[in-house]
């Protein structure tokens, strides 16, 4: 079973911003941010004198051993840092996945580290993060406690607070990141989930086909004994691989545990829109003190495919908006409120 899902899923499914300014809106780049001559020329100067890296490392551990790149842009100083982590989907790999999603330019420009944790064949047949498997989904355990590890050996090396540490991923990846949420809040401070499904919607191969073809619901999520990290979702509403119903469960999952004992309940701002040849819907859902818990874009039109992303890597779509610029817009503001 095990063999077959993975065998379906690789085939079906694998057929930015500076974070030293707050905005709420779509992603701006920097060039629209207003600097001063003198720094803007200082800051590239700075930047010439450095070398972007991407660098192969090895976390080792009781748990096992995960591989992973590391990408340290030639704009990254050390100070206020950020971390991105981002996983892949089954079939990809840490550099696939960096190029379809373009999200080392994108760090570049924000001058944030990103961390690629990459399943191997022995981890799961395929590549596939064991997102369905309950021996993977609680602290401490499998690959959830694989990632959690590496991230804090990076979080570590480079002087990363809490707080200032995100996951995102795409499919299985994206699943993986929606475990890691939930297991590890301690440590990533949001999600990005892009065609992703919500904690605890299979606990096997069967259920795990059966919630990827039809969506799974809110009362088949598990149920979320702390306060949820906030979460973006990224979903094409042509989606043929993981059902678009998913991406709407994993909005209502994060809010229902985040205002579980809050009868003020929340607000949400809805908009429509074109950007690069594809319509969306984004809603932004607000706690009673204003913070935002959720955003959830639909991309009308797209299929089982990293938004914005480049013909570079696989499962990417370059029309529609950036999910990668979107994500570090959303994480960014996330951390400046957790600063507040």
């Amino acid at each position: 079973m095990i063999q077959a899902l993975c065998e379906q899923w690789t085939r079906l499914a694998f057929m930015p911003l500076s974070f030293h300014g707050a905005t709420n809106d779509p992603a701006v780049m920097p060039g629209d941010i207003g600097v001063t001559s003198s720094a803007a020329a200082s800051a590239v100067a700075t930047t010439a004198a450095r070398t972007p890296r991407f660098l192969n490392r090895t976390f080792d551990s009781s748990q096992g051993s995960l591989a992973y790149k590391l990408y340290i842009p030639a704009s990254f100083t050390g100070h206020d840092p950020t971390l991105v982590v981002m996983l892949h989907g089954c079939g990809q790999s840490a550099d696939d996945f960096a190029n379809g999603t373009d999200m080392n330019r994108h760090a570049e420009e924000a001058g944030c580290l990103v961390m690629y944790p990459e399943q191997t064949t022995f981890g799961m047949v395929g590549g596939c993060w064991n997102w369905f498997d309950k021996a993977h989904q609680q602290r401490g355990q499998g690959d959830a406690a694989l990632i959690a590890g590496a991230t804090r050996e990076v979080m570590e090396a480079h002087g990363v607070p809490a707080g200032r540490v995100f996951v995102a991923g795409l499919s299985a990846g994206a699943a993986m990141a929606v475990v890691l949420g939930s297991a590890y809040p301690d440590i990533y401070a949001a999600v990005g989930c892009h065609s992703g499904l919500p904690l605890g919607c299979a606990t096997d191969t069967a259920t795990a086909m059966e919630a990827m073809r039809n969506g799974a619901s809110i009362d088949q999520a598990a149920v979320l004994a702390q306060q949820a990290v906030p979460v973006i979702v990224f979903h094409g509403d042509n989606d043929q691989t993981v059902h678009s119903a998913n991406g709407h469960t994993v909005v209502r999952h994060t809010l229902s545990a985040t205002c579980a004992n809050d009868a003020q309940g929340t607000e949400v701002v809805k908009e429509t829109g074109m950007l690069h040849g594809r319509d969306f819907t984004r809603e932004v859902h607000r706690g009673p003190g204003g913070a935002v818990l959720a955003e959830h874009w639909v991309i009308h039109g797209a299929g089982h495919a990293w938004s914005g992303g480049s013909a570079r890597g696989s499962y990417a779509d370059e029309k529609g908006p950036s999910a990668s610029a979107e994500m570090l817009r959303f994480f960014r503001n996330v951390g400046y409120a957790a600063a507040a």
